[in-house]
């Protein structure tokens, strides 16, 4: 079967205190009764959620052996860049019904550009995401540069993180993304805000249970968001990502592609951690 989605990235294994009634003091031990222990990251989150609406879905990431397991009991194709030996990615999160704090050890994740670099040139598929932080800009135009030309579209979702505004090269690398997927927030830090209309192709920025809203050249499409009672938000942008993923592969307007990440986001929030939610088509 033809490769419609290659999800390239961080993976992490997630470690998760939740429901906490309040966070705990310097010092003090707090017990808690609710511990979940799944996978999570940017690229495993949008593979996972786009391949339950059916999609056929690589991942290429460093892959702890169980989140190796659960992807191909899942049913996506994986390509597993960590060699043995290497400690995959760790994040433990503390969760109360208002806020999360992460502490994260991201293990292999830290020497991966490169290897992400070499297996761009053997990708296929239809669409390649991107999820993870880009520390030499110029390199991934130069390969996105050439992905591009073998009619892939490309997106991408970079996260926080201030030191990559001042990177050299980060301006043109904007302009190899069809598809750049911010929150409010990371819309303030890479740009001048809410208003992307100067930037080539699609940006898609997500505002949690106001909805999102994208911009295509000039023209500005809104779509609200859902009411739900969140339980745990962890993920939830990952989800959207495949949810829009999923519609704009399967031929969705815009609009149709934005209300569908914000259905399949609300839904991730109704479990905890980012998986246990996601719907099946």
């Amino acid at each position: 079967m033809a490769i419609d989605l290659v999800s390239l990235g961080e993976t992490f294994e997630d470690v998760i205190f939740h429901d906490l009634k309040s966070w705990p003091k310097l010092g003090e031990e707090q017990r808690c009764d609710r511990l979940l222990r799944t996978w999570g990251g940017g690229a495993l989150l949008t593979a996972v959620a786009a391949a339950r609406q059916r999609l056929s879905v690589q991942v290429v990431s460093g892959l702890a052996p169980g989140a190796h397991r659960f992807l191909k009991r899942e049913g996506l194709k994986v390509r597993n860049l960590r060699k043995t030996g290497e400690p995959h990615a760790l994040t433990v999160a503390l969760s109360t019904l208002e806020d999360r704090a992460f502490v994260t050890y991201p293990g292999v994740n830290e020497i991966l550009e490169e290897r992400f670099l070499k297996a761009l040139a053997t990708l296929r598929g239809r669409h390649l995401h991107l999820a993870l932080e880009p520390r030499d800009c110029a390199a991934w135009c130069q390969a996105l540069s050439v992905v591009r030309e073998r009619k892939l579209t490309v997106s991408w979702d970079f996260g926080w993180n201030e030191e990559l505004v001042r990177r050299p090269g980060f301006g043109q690398l904007l302009e190899h993304i069809d598809f750049l997927f911010l929150n409010e927030t990371e819309a303030s830090l890479y740009g001048p805000g809410l208003d992307w209309s100067w930037r080539p192709g699609t940006t898609i920025i997500k505002l949690g249970k106001q909805g999102c809203l994208a911009w295509r050249g000039q023209r500005k499409t809104e779509v609200r968001g859902l009411p739900v009672k969140a339980i745990d938000s962890t993920g939830a942008g990952d989800a959207f990502n495949g949810g829009f993923l999923a519609g704009m592969l399967s031929g969705q307007s815009l609009s149709e592609c934005l209300a569908f990440g914000n259905r399949i986001g609300a839904a991730s929030t109704l479990c905890p951690g980012g998986l246990e939610g996601l719907p099946r088509a």
